[in-house]
């Protein structure tokens, strides 16, 4: 007699489990997907997970990177290596095209991230993309815990919180009508120590700026700022040679550094666990604009 063996599945394996559940439902459902990459730790996951659904095949749709042209140069760099090695398609669209022909104008700040959801829409539209993966999870901030696996936006790209669909026993709804188009998150449920926790445990490379390194910064807004084509310190702001490390990548005006000294995925995920913030409400300039500042965003077509 033969006794079956119990297969356990840990809390990792129910989240990739359930990621890779929604990259092949969308892929049978919808026609032209696509996946917003930032070189970031999130989008980078989710390039992870897709290869994983997909395999032995490769990835059945493109990358989506909306270049702010205020990148950090090692970030650039390992967007342009992992495409290459794993033989992915990739669109970038260049923030910088669209303030050159007029149909955007810079900010007073310097920052460009607000600027991203024309090129971005506009993207979406020229390709015909309508299914868009996004690393957004609900932990991050509000109003991306409003939102749920799929995301309907219509025919101008704008968010409704009040037309989220239910999502009883994993069922997701991509009905859409012509000029609609879907934004779904497969990571939604996790959360940034879920991440490094998989991270670390499927060995996925990141940026080398996601760890401890020595870098010239500036402290403004309870951040470290790094110089760049963005600009740098303002009166009385002193630039200063830190041990820092990002918790999140972004455009470089809006995106600070923590100080750290984790040079390793234990010292990282050491550090996450102490946090009490997450890694957008501790380095995100940009979503303390207002108190609804990320939901503004959203209504209009941000991820």
């Amino acid at each position: 007699m033969t006794t079956a063996t119990a297969t356990t599945m840990d809390a990792l394996d129910a989240l990739e489990s359930e990621a890779i559940h929604i990259f092949r439902e969308v892929a049978g459902e919808f026609d032209r997907p696509v996946i917003l990459f930032s070189g970031g730790k999130d989008s980078t996951l989710l390039v992870h997970l897709a290869v994983k659904a997909f395999a032995p095949a490769r990835v059945p749709f493109p990358l989506l990177h909306v270049d702010t042209g205020h990148n950090y140069p090692e970030v650039i760099d390992f967007r342009d290596a992992l495409v290459e090695r794993l033989g992915l398609r990739l669109h970038v669209a260049h923030v910088q095209d669209w303030i050159d022909d007029g149909s955007l104008t810079e900010r007073p700040d310097g920052t460009r991230n607000p600027l991203q959801t024309v090129p971005l829409l506009d993207s979406i539209n020229s390709h015909r993309f309508d299914a868009v993966f996004g690393g957004g999870r609900r932990d991050e901030e509000r109003a991306r815990a409003k939102e749920r696996i799929l995301s309907l936006r219509d025919g101008f790209g704008r968010w409704d919180p009040r037309t989220q669909r239910p999502e009883l026993w994993n069922l997701y709804n991509g009905r859409h009508a012509a000029g609609e188009h879907v934004r779904v998150f497969p990571i939604s449920n996790w959360t940034e120590l879920d991440v490094w926790r998989y991270i670390q445990r499927e060995q996925v490379e990141l940026p080398s700026i996601y760890y401890a390194h020595e870098r010239e910064v500036f402290h403004r807004d309870g951040m470290w700022l790094a110089e760049g084509p963005w600009g740098g310190p303002r009166g009385g702001e002193t630039v200063e040679r830190r041990t820092v490390r990002y918790r999140t990548v972004g455009d470089g005006s809006c995106t600070g550094a923590v100080e750290s000294t984790a040079t390793t995925l234990d010292e990282v995920i050491a550090e996450v666990t102490a946090s009490r913030l997450t890694e957008r409400g501790a380095t995100r300039a940009d979503d303390r604009l207002s108190e609804a500042a990320m939901e503004d965003r959203k209504r209009e077509g941000y991820f």
